[in-house]
């Protein structure tokens, strides 16, 4: 029993702050990300005996916590935006500016985004799930993902054009 606890311990130790960062930017608020992380710990070391290792330690906790993260998304009611007929013309191409942004002024600006946006684009950008994968994760249509994902896009270019601007000034 003591063996368990001390290897519980380490598995803890080793990725609790990688599962705590993942589930932060998710659910954007530290006490929820504490908690997502907290019943993800729990959940895993109940469900240990069904870690199967097709896929290392970490990559089986990440999608916990990943769920569990979307499951408080939920239960906040997000507000995912479907698609609408003047999205079909929207595309995932855009130009590269070279704008040169610094990666703090970027996570400040997804921090800043609504929920369902940050929520795909973190899972899409950060995590590297593609949009099939986010619209399973979520249980959404593809287009809803891709229509977040071209608006939160957008958003957050315009939150960094903002900021730019902002700074500059300063």
């Amino acid at each position: 029993m003591d063996g368990d606890k001390n290897a519980y311990r380490l598995l803890y130790e080793r990725y609790s702050k990688a599962m705590y960062n993942t589930a932060l930017r998710i659910v954007n608020q530290v006490p929820d990300a504490e908690d997502v992380l907290q019943e993800a710990f729990t959940d895993a070391f109940g469900q240990i005996h069904q870690f199967q290792q097709r896929s290392s330690f970490g990559t089986w906790l990440k999608q916990i916590v990943i769920y569990k993260s979307i499951t408080l998304l939920k239960k906040r009611k997000v507000k995912w935006v479907e698609m609408e007929v003047a999205d079909e013309k929207a595309t995932d191409e855009y130009e590269d500016d070279n704008t040169g942004y610094t990666v703090e002024l970027v996570r400040k600006a997804i921090k800043e985004l609504p929920d369902g946006y940050r929520t795909v684009l973190t899972l899409y950008l950060v995590e590297g799930y593609d949009q099939e994968e986010i619209a399973e994760i979520l249980g959404l249509a593809h287009s809803t993902v891709r229509t977040q994902y071209i608006r939160g896009k957008d958003k957050l270019l315009q939150l960094l054009k903002k900021k730019e601007v902002y700074e500059r000034g300063s």
